[in-house]
């Protein structure tokens, strides 16, 4: 299908879409090369939040579900995957990748029905995500072990060699994205993958599940949609599970620690972030202003690596508040089949809720809102979840608003009037996943960048773009391990070491 914006009224557009998407597959939970409704017979509703309309009922599958997939990845790692070389393994991917780009418009339409995305921004994720499936493909053919010159009299040398199976668990705001930073290394390095995708967005992660049929081994890839306690927890928590890779909030990687601890699993996770952007005085401070907005205004805010904190050198706060307040305000918000929307809703009801009480509370703590944060009415509809992108000024960093991750377009400006005071507000969080500095001053931007406790600090501009080969991941509460990078292959692999001993010959 080749992508069209809508040209009907809100409603109509969505129905058609809907209708459209409920055409593409069966969405069924994909076990062992096909597709299977849950055990139990129970399904969910995944909807859209523009119109907070059901969009197609997707399997509800629990512990028996992921028994079953479990059973279906080992079985394909132990027959096939997992003994398969690297340049076999790169290749089936690279036919995956290629299949997966003839459906492009179609995926990106799945992902801005269930998250609530502007068109051609979902588009814009869904090749990032193929992108990065296809660059584990092509780098797996060169990873290998290394040789070690430790003695004389023995050759010894190491091999990488996959763990098995590895259970996936991704969040809703980057559904497709963030399934490819975990499935292509994974699958890439020899494993089979058995991902729980989040209840709010599992349309794109079962939709590429039924496009390897007849391209990955049947149990390679195993989709299995459900809730965190009925699926979610039965995955990390399995037996037959030798690595787990988790992106989400916090609390919940606290509990996926403690589950993947009872089998001393390994586990990858990146989770949230209250991300500062330092303003020194001499930056531009016009694009200061604008890299702010549109990291926090981004997929409506919901992003773990949003800079929600603007550190602003006192001499240039009130000029930085003007032109940041100028950008919220420009966005279009509307429908997100629209051609023109820049701006859509948050992702459901409880994300609503939960953005719109932390507004409340900003404004109870004492902290000025400058602009936004009310509700938004968008002609043709009365129910989706529409926000204004809001902006707080005098706040205090031990504000909640400040502290507290709130997942949505609400940005926080506090002052500072030295370097040393602007790092110790930067740091003075429970998380460390992301940071900026905004400096002409490349001594400077260097300095900071290595005094705040961040895994990726931006420099001025680009802020929160992920590469190919850079590494992503978080300090503190934000995580452990890296993403999208080379080295995240040894991730998904064990070290082995092997001696074998050289004889010599005592007549030479």
């Amino acid at each position: 299908m080749e992508l069209e914006h809508y040209t009907g009224s809100v409603q109509e557009n969505h129905q058609q879409a809907s209708e459209e998407a409920q055409s593409f597959g069966t969405f069924e939970a994909w076990i062992g090369g096909s597709s299977h409704p849950a055990e139990s017979g129970e399904t969910f509703e995944t909807r859209d939040p523009v119109v907070d309309e059901p969009i197609l009922s997707v399997p509800r599958c629990d512990e028996v579900d992921v028994d079953a997939a479990v059973e279906a990845a080992r079985d394909a790692f132990e027959n096939e995957w997992g003994s398969a070389t690297p340049a076999e393994r790169s290749e089936t991917l690279l036919e995956w990748v290629s299949v997966l780009r003839d459906h492009l418009e179609e995926l990106a339409l799945l992902e801005s029905l269930d998250v609530g995305k502007p068109l051609s921004y979902a588009k814009g994720e869904v090749t990032k995500g193929i992108d990065f499936i296809e660059y584990y493909a092509n780098i797996c053919r060169a990873e290998g072990g290394k040789e070690i010159a430790a003695a004389n009299d023995a050759h010894i040398y190491t091999r990488r060699e996959p763990y098995g199976v590895v259970g996936c668990v991704t969040p809703w705001n980057y559904p497709l994205v963030l399934t490819s930073w975990k499935i292509g290394p994974a699958l890439a390095a020899g494993n089979a993958v058995v991902l729980k995708p989040a209840e709010q967005s599992p349309l794109t992660a079962l939709r590429i599940a039924e496009l390897s049929e007849g391209v990955l081994p049947d149990g390679v890839f195993n989709v299995v949609p459900g809730f965190g306690e009925e699926a979610g927890a039965p995955l990390t928590g399995h037996s037959d599970v030798q690595k787990v890779s988790f992106t989400g909030e916090d609390v919940t990687g606290e509990e996926v620690m403690k589950s993947a601890a009872s089998n001393i699993t390994p586990v990858t996770l990146e989770l949230g972030g209250k991300s500062p952007f330092v303003v020194f005085p001499d930056a531009d401070i016009e694009q200061a202003a604008e890299t702010v907005a549109g990291s926090i205004t981004y997929n409506t805010g919901q992003s773990c690596d949003a800079c929600s904190r603007a550190l602003v050198h006192e001499d240039v706060r009130d000029e930085f508040v003007e032109k940041l307040v100028e950008e919220m305000e420009s966005h279009t918000i509307g429908d997100t089949l629209s051609e023109g929307t820049t701006f859509g809703p948050l992702v459901s009801e409880a994300q609503y809720e939960k953005v719109t009480s932390y507004l409340e509370l900003g404004v109870e703590e004492g902290a000025t809102l400058a602009t936004g944060g009310n509700a938004v009415e968008v002609e043709g509809t009365d129910d989706g979840w529409f926000v204004e992108p809001a902006v707080f000024v005098d706040a205090d960093n031990d504000m909640r608003i400040v502290q507290e991750e709130i997942f949505g377009p609400v940005e926080t400006v506090v002052t500072f009037s030295d370097y040393d005071e602007a790092i110790e507000l930067a740091n003075d969080v429970e998380f460390g996943l992301a940071a900026g500095v905004a400096t002409e001053n490349g001594s400077l931007a260097h300095r900071a960048a290595a005094d705040i406790d961040a895994g990726s600090v931006w420099v001025n501009k680009f802020y929160g773009r992920t590469v190919t080969g850079s590494p992503f991941g978080g300090f503190k509460r934000s995580g452990m391990g890296r993403e999208c990078s080379r080295d995240t292959l040894n991730a998904y692999t064990q070290e082995k070491t092997v001696h074998v001993p050289i004889e010599q010959d005592p007549t030479l």
